[in-house]
């Protein structure tokens, strides 16, 4: 079981502000503070101490240098939906740097292989060869 699969996000390093959206709308859109601006601070935050490692090591235009994740959700109208969008990504990129890749082991290929390869490789040129304009010499 992946441990960000698991993970519960508390209110300490979160910082969660309603801004007016951008984009086309109505004269209620100048009314209304719909879009969500979440800020997590990743110092701050009850995470492992690999996990806000590998965090601050990821070259991604939303984290800044200070290690805070900035995210603003716009998508849909209502402030809950976008509050809810905010905390999905936020966990999206939590459970991403969560992941351990598994490091590759080299190997070689066995000389079946290699034949097969080659076999092919001869047929494909007496393929080709034979589109060609037929030779008077011959």
């Amino acid at each position: 079981m992946d441990p960000a699969d698991s993970l519960t996000l508390r209110d300490k390093g979160i910082s969660i502000q309603a801004i007016r959206a951008q984009g086309a709308g109505g004269q209620h859109v100048n009314k209304v503070s719909s879009a969500i601006h979440l800020r997590f601070d990743i110092r701050a935050s009850g995470l492992s101490a690999a996990l806000k490692q590998r965090l601050l090591a990821r070259q991604d235009q939303r984290i800044s240098a200070d290690g805070i994740i900035v995210l603003k959700a716009q998508r849909f109208r209502r402030r809950e939906q976008n509050l809810d969008d905010a905390l999905v990504r936020l966990r999206q990129i939590i459970r991403e740097a969560s992941h351990v890749r598994t490091k590759r082991i080299a190997t070689r290929p066995s000389m079946t292989q290699k034949k097969r390869r080659l076999t092919a490789k001869r047929q494909q040129a007496n393929k080709k060869a034979q589109r060609g304009k037929p030779r008077l010499d011959d």
